[in-house]
């Protein structure tokens, strides 16, 4: 009896050992089987996230779209009860003429921004008998005079302007780039920008501007005067290209336009990083990007390289004062100075924005003219590296022809 338990008590002692060994090795992968699991949750994952964002895209436009239809419909309701659209505070988004009513104020969906902004007189007065609406999800951009804008590679959307005309537009972030002798225009962080080259062959070369497919942007041409104004409108708009983050207190950034480094900067592709290749930091107006109402960005509005635009002014017919003779650098608030004016409405006046000095003192630059021209000069805007307070948005240089070429004259290209 005692050797028949001891030998059930070994055997069951054997079969237990057994068992364990057998599960142990059956609870192991191999290698091959583990990737084998990652490879297919990584391929799910891919489809997922794929679905996922083509999902949230057609979500984002669908938003966009519904925000427009009916804050549209909203202001053509005012304009039915009081005669005319309104004018909006920019802070609460609500009417404050020509009559106050918070039933009529615009609100956007989370995650859009509401760009709204009435036609204005040749005077700078408002014109309420017309109004300019878009909105903005991510790369998601609708407006009342625009459908959904495919900008090429390295351009960046620029809200339309009631004032300029404009409807919303592609514009380059960064000046233009040129790869060896070629003579296709790319916006690109890296390099420097495309100097030595004419306004002449400026607008000839933009046309060969490629698509993000590829294909040739044969309907993008060298920035006009009114695309570039509409921009400079929308950054003086924006809090916080000033220093004091009020718009009009302190002065909008300027660019690099200390002469330290001597020399054009090529840009970079982080966006925080404003100061890039200047050796200054926050405190300092060298700060060469500026924000759009929308939360695009673009570089080098001010200082590095003049850039060309498209427009031109013709013989006595620049602004200065009456027997003027010789060029010379003027602040834009001197009135006396602007007598005749400018095409396109390229004075700060023409902005219609309140509470900026529009002198150097402001960051806007200056323009640099002669009434007593008998020639035809171009426009050229921004500054270059060594102009300090002359450069900004705003710095105007009519002194060249548009056959004139320099190392500190480049380009910008706009569709």
């Amino acid at each position: 009896m005692i050797k028949n338990t001891l030998y059930r008590k070994s055997k069951e002692t054997i079969n237990i050992s057994i068992a364990t060994k057998y599960l142990k090795s059956s609870e192991a992968f191999t290698i091959v089987e583990l990737l084998v699991v990652i490879v297919v949750i990584g391929i799910l994952a891919a489809i997922t996230i794929v679905s996922y964002i083509g999902v949230t895209s057609r979500a984002n436009a669908v938003s966009a779209q519904s925000d427009l239809s009916n804050i549209s419909t909203q202001l053509k309701l005012y304009q039915t009860i009081y005669g005319s659209y309104p004018t909006i505070d920019p802070a609460t988004k609500c009417p404050t003429a020509p009559i106050v009513d918070n039933t009529y104020c615009l609100k956007a969906s989370s995650g859009n921004t509401l760009v709204y902004s009435t036609y204005h007189n040749l005077d700078g007065t408002d014109n309420l008998q017309n109004f300019g609406l878009s909105v903005k999800n991510n790369n998601a951009s609708y407006s009342n005079n625009a459908t959904d804008i495919k900008c090429p590679i390295g351009f960046i959307v620029v809200p339309g302007s009631t004032t300029y005309g404009t409807n919303d537009f592609c514009v380059m972030k960064y000046e233009a780039k040129q790869v060896g002798t070629s003579t296709t225009p790319i916006s690109t962080a890296a390099g420097l920008p495309w100097v030595n080259i004419s306004q002449t062959t400026a607008i000839a070369n933009a046309p060969n501007t490629k698509n993000t497919d590829g294909s040739t942007c044969t309907i993008c041409h060298l920035i006009t005067e009114p695309e570039y104004m509409t921009i400079a409108q929308n950054v003086l708009s924006v809090a916080s290209n000033w220093s004091g983050g009020v718009v009009g207190t302190g002065y909008i950034y300027s660019g690099h336009n200390d002469n330290v480094p001597a020399n054009a900067l090529a840009a970079s592709t982080d966006d925080t990083d404003g100061y890039f290749g200047t050796g200054n930091t926050t405190g300092s107006n060298q700060r060469r990007n500026l924000t759009l109402s929308n939360g695009e960005v673009i570089w080098d509005m001010a200082g590095n390289v003049y850039d060309w635009t498209a427009g031109t002014i013709g013989a006595n017919l620049q602004p200065g004062l009456t027997g003027e003779v010789a060029y010379a650098w003027k602040e834009w608030n001197n009135g006396s100075l602007l007598m005749n004016g400018l095409p396109y409405n390229s004075q700060p006046a023409s902005t219609g924005i309140a509470g900026i000095t529009w002198n150097t003192s402001s960051g806007v630059g200056q323009f640099y003219s002669n009434y007593g021209e008998t020639g035809t000069r171009a426009f050229m805007r921004g500054g270059e590296w060594d102009n300090g307070g002359i450069a900004g948005v705003l710095s105007l240089y009519l002194f060249r022809a548009s056959s004139y070429t320099g190392p500190g004259v480049g380009f910008r290209v706009s569709r």
